[in-house]
């Protein structure tokens, strides 16, 4: 997936010489925690709730020195933002922001703002990759990292009839030669299929109930 098919296009974004009351409107009126800083067309930088909260006084400041409503964007934004492109992928997009720790990225496309992504817009995509927003069952089945697993427990699948919202894969912390499959399953029953597959040999992890394991 690309971050093209993600992102949001219609961007409420600030200039430097905007103050943080400015800041403060946009955000109330708008519900958003981030803006883009574009000056001349180009993106200067970001401006988060969190450099808000940096630039107003707490309440236990005795008496702030001038008026910090007056303060510029510029003199609050964090400059020279890590950008990303229409065409990056989410999963690498979503690397970068765990790796630099940050909450959006302005997308930029032949010098010009193009969209704006945050870490809600990532979250989102990741429950509707996972199928978790539509009514289901989920089933954890730990398996051997070999070819052709996959299409061998999906048999069991289709012999019940029941569709398969999503799949995921990760490794088994237990044993590094088996992976274990999540699957998200268009049904709300799954009993017989998990029987079905614990009677073809497979490792039903999840759900692990009383009635399923008699």
């Amino acid at each position: 997936m690309l971050l093209e098919e993600i992102m949001k296009t219609e961007v409420h974004s600030l200039n430097p010489d905007q103050t943080v009351q400015n800041v403060i409107d946009l955000f109330e009126k708008e519900r958003i925690r981030h803006a883009p800083v574009v000056e001349d067309g180009k993106v200067v930088g970001v401006v988060s709730d969190r450099d808000l909260k940096d630039a107003l006084p707490s309440r236990f400041t005795v008496s702030p020195k001038g008026d910090p409503y007056k303060k510029t964007v510029r003199e609050i934004m964090t400059s020279d933002p890590v950008i990303a492109h229409p065409m990056d992928s989410v999963e690498e997009i979503a690397m970068v922001f765990y790796e630099q720790q940050i909450g959006c990225l302005p997308v930029v496309s032949g010098g010009k703002l193009a969209g704006f992504i945050t870490e809600t817009d990532l979250l989102y995509t990741f429950i509707e990759l996972t199928g978790t927003h539509q009514p289901g069952s989920q089933i954890e089945v730990r398996v051997a990292d070999r070819s052709g697993v996959l299409l061998e427990v999906s048999k069991v699948f289709y012999q019940h009839n029941i569709n398969v919202l999503s799949v995921l894969v990760y490794p088994d912390r237990e044993k590094k030669e088996n992976k274990i499959l999540v699957f998200r399953v268009q049904t709300m029953n799954p009993l017989a299929l998990i029987n079905d597959l614990r009677k073809e040999g497979f490792d039903v992890l999840w759900p692990n109930m009383p009635q399923i394991n008699e």
